[in-house]
């Protein structure tokens, strides 16, 4: 695949209305009603939508600049989910942003693409997920209300015995066009018939079960697998599998949202977690060994003596795969040293001791290199 700014043609400092323009002008160029459906020009189209409905979006575009590719294959472009990203999405994405400006009247044909009988809608569910499912990977099964054919009709909405007609209005088009003229010349608007409603054809006598929407409430069990590494917000299409059309026509998708739960233990990070570890002062003026929590399981941490409160420890590959790549995140540990609020009398008395000995504090700590990182954290930590 390649560069998404190289495909636009935009330097990587582009603002969004130089994409929005850069794409334009290639949607324009390649649109298959401009080329005669030509199947390079249609992948061109596809390419050119797919980086434009990436760089538009400030939050794929940090993580296409960060990870490439790999970083927003997962969050889809467009309606594409981990599926990926077909020429029904690319269509459907140029007509949203350049529909209302007469797109349709300088393609026309684009316009037959959306006539006869509606698709079903799509269906929008939420998917709870752990970060130990997201750390994995899972499949998952949903069980959710959709609209099915009718039994009745079979999803023609027509009643036993009865053929739907080809409606005399447009004469099976779905539309109908009008012809203008004007000093800028001929122009040519295409608008549903309002016959059949852009159906084609027209049911005298209407399904008594279905009052000719050819479809009925039903229920469904989805089964749904979750790649590793997924974000609330990422979400998966299954495509055909939603809501049934009416009067058999095809049926919409299931987009299926990820919702990752918090986990109290941890603050996510893109793929890295941050975990605060308290430790007693003796544990961080002598080093100590200890077990702390991953994702997974556990993990052993050395302290090293003299650790200061605040200090960041790193253990590599300990936090959250990528999605849909090579790797993990780390595991990010912040020391925070614990200071007791009720004493027995035995450790007043050591105390008193060591406060006759010990040193004396710095002026100023010397600042390493994680207060940095933690400067990006603090506040997800109340710090």
């Amino acid at each position: 695949m390649r560069d998404y700014y190289e495909i636009l043609g935009v330097g990587r400092n582009a603002d969004g209305d130089a994409i929005k323009k850069a794409y334009r002008r290639l949607a324009l160029q390649f649109h298959p009603d401009r080329n005669q459906g030509s199947a390079e020009a249609e992948e061109k189209f596809k390419e050119a939508t797919e980086a434009y409905e990436v760089l538009r979006d400030s939050d794929k575009r940090a993580a296409y600049d960060r990870y490439g590719h790999a970083g927003v294959r997962g969050a889809g472009a467009g309606a594409g989910g981990f599926a990926g990203f077909d020429f029904a999405d690319a269509l459907n994405i140029f007509m949203r942003d350049f529909g209302g400006f007469g797109m349709g009247d300088i393609f026309g044909a684009s316009q037959q693409r959306r006539s006869g009988p509606r698709r079903g809608a799509d269906l929008r569910v939420r998917l709870p997920l752990t970060l130990e499912e997201v750390a994995t990977g899972t499949k998952k099964k949903l069980k959710i209300q959709i609209s099915d054919p009718c039994t009745g009709c079979h999803g023609t909405g027509a009643a036993k015995g009865a053929q739907p007609t080809r409606c005399p209005t447009c004469n099976g088009s779905g539309e109908i066009r009008r012809v203008q003229r004007s000093f800028l010349g001929q122009m040519v608007s295409v608008s549903p018939c309002p016959a059949c409603n852009g159906e084609r054809q027209r049911i005298e006598h209407l399904c008594p079960d279905c009052s000719g929407r050819g479809t009925q409430a039903g229920e469904k069990t989805i089964e749904v697998e979750v790649p590793p590494g997924v974000s609330s917000g990422d979400y998966l299409t299954l495509r055909g599998q939603g809501n049934a059309g009416a009067r058999a026509a095809p049926r919409g998708d299931i987009l299926v949202v990820m919702e990752v739960e918090e986990d109290d233990r941890f603050v996510r990070d893109g793929n890295d977690l941050i975990y605060e570890l308290p430790i007693t002062y003796t544990q961080a003026a002598l080093g100590s060994d200890v077990e702390i929590p991953t994702v997974s399981g556990t993990a052993r941490l050395k302290i090293p003596a003299g650790i200061q409160s605040g200090r960041m420890l790193r253990l590599r590959g300990k936090g959250l795969p990528h999605l849909q790549g090579a790797g993990r995140g780390d595991m990010i540990v912040r020391i925070v040293v614990w200071v007791p609020t009720e004493l027995t009398s035995e450790q007043i008395a050591l105390l008193h001791k060591l406060a006759k000995i010990e040193s004396k504090a710095p002026a100023q700590l010397e600042r390493d290199a994680d207060r940095g990182f933690w400067s990006k954290v603090k506040e997800a930590l109340g710090g």
